[in-house]
């Protein structure tokens, strides 16, 4: 039998679903889109600059930095993490001393990665509002009627 994860072991029927930072989905995907495009930027590096970089190295470092960009996604609900991916966003323009269309790929990227933060916080803030704003709802109207409705009968 599978092992059950401590939210799952946690959970009672009724109990309201966690919700997920739209922050962190937004960082996530452009963490991973960055993933891919590594992926190819090492793949073209290592065709065109074989002869300049051992294609260990090339092959090594870009493998690596990919990996990085995917695994931070899992660090991104902690405080640093949004600084870890400002970091790799860094690192992302910077492999543009290797190949030079990598300096507009990678502030591209930086662009794609300021507006997803700062939506994304906006889009959470707005939804905690929202949430507050039915809780107090759902506390005013136990019964659950609309205003000017007759409550149901069981």
């Amino acid at each position: 039998m599978a092992k059950l994860t401590k939210a799952q072991r946690e959970w009672r029927p009724g109990m309201p679903k966690k919700r997920r930072s739209t922050k962190v989905m937004f960082a996530s995907t452009v963490l991973l889109l960055e993933a891919f495009v590594m992926f190819f930027a090492t793949l073209a590096v290592f065709g065109l600059r074989r002869g300049e970089f051992p294609p260990a190295v090339i092959l090594g470092v870009g493998i690596a930095l990919c990996v990085v960009m995917i695994v931070a996604c899992a660090f991104l609900t902690k405080p640093w993490g949004i600084g870890l991916g400002w970091i790799l966003q860094l690192v992302l323009i910077l492999t543009g001393i290797f190949e030079p269309a990598m300096f507009l790929v990678g502030a591209l990227f930086a662009a794609a990665w300021w507006y997803g933060i700062r939506t994304g916080i906006r889009l959470d803030r707005e939804a905690a509002e929202r949430a507050r704003e039915q809780a107090a709802w759902e506390a005013a109207h136990p019964d659950g009627a609309e205003p000017g409705q007759q409550p149901q009968s069981p």
